[in-house]
């Protein structure tokens, strides 16, 4: 059998992973689907190991001797492979399985390429470390980051591990919130590629270090090649000691969000 994927970039292999995924959500999408219960509410259904599969099956054979972090199936590969895939097969889970198209197939080589992909939109937003892009219907732009919508997504889910000092809900009555921006809940990647595409003008979420998390590093990598403003919830750079994220199109948009989050300490 022909290995279709040799001769594939990072970026190529990311895309196609994050497209054999999509494929598969979107073709579960509607199905009476079991759960698999997580614990503390969390859920995942067979759309999701499914999807981690077909992502799977393109990485193992485009990159044979890369480990893979999966949401699903945990760690696989070599412990001491140098390069690390993180996969989040299907980011908005609960979204999904409500009957909501707003979701996310997220595949990321740790420091690398990344792409995410909208299984309803037909969009693969990528970048390949340094620039950031959005495929659709076979055409290739580059990502613009924007702030003209004035449109915030706030992930309001639990836990909130900065509380009492930060809490994401709290932002949405800031009256400086009021005045400039516009609230919108999305609690999946989908959001944090639509900072980069100018669909958004800035996401926030409490969290401890999310640079390596399956669910979030394909939408940092997408924000940071395309230029936004990158940054925990604290203004310090992400990474280990980092705390939550907010991501703007703009310094200025950054500046804003950042004093009412800091008005709350």
């Amino acid at each position: 059998m022909i290995n279709s994927y040799v001769g594939l970039d990072d970026a190529g292999v990311a895309i196609a992973a994050a497209r054999a995924g999509a494929d598969v959500v979107h073709n579960m999408y509607g199905q009476r689907l079991a759960r698999i219960d997580k614990g503390a509410g969390d859920f995942a259904t067979a759309a999701d190991v499914e999807a981690e599969k077909a992502i799977l099956g393109v990485i193992r054979s485009a990159r044979p001797d890369d480990a893979v972090l999966g949401e699903e199936g945990g760690q696989q590969g070599a412990a001491e492979a140098v390069r690390q895939w993180l996969v989040d097969p299907l980011c908005g889970t609960l979204n999904y399985a409500a009957g909501n198209m707003l979701v996310a197939v997220n595949v990321a080589l740790r420091e690398g390429a990344a792409a995410v992909a909208d299984p309803f939109g037909g969009e693969v937003f990528f970048t390949d470390g340094e620039t950031a892009w959005v495929r659709h219907d076979g055409a290739d732009v580059q990502l613009s980051p924007t702030s003209a919508t004035r449109l915030v997504d706030v992930n309001l889910d639990p836990p909130f591990p900065s509380a009492p000092g930060f809490r994401a809900v709290d932002l949405l009555a800031n009256p400086g919130f009021v005045e400039r921006f516009r609230p919108r809940v999305v609690s999946t990647t989908l959001a944090l590629a639509w900072v980069a595409a100018g669909k958004r003008a800035a996401y926030v979420t409490d969290g401890g270090d999310l640079s390596a998390s399956v669910h979030f590093a394909a939408g940092i990598a997408l924000c940071q090649a395309a230029g936004c403003v990158v940054t925990g919830i604290d203004g310090a750079p992400i990474g280990q000691a980092g705390h939550g994220l907010v991501v703007a199109a703009d310094a200025e948009t950054h500046g804003l969000l950042m004093s009412m989050i800091g008005s709350r300490n």
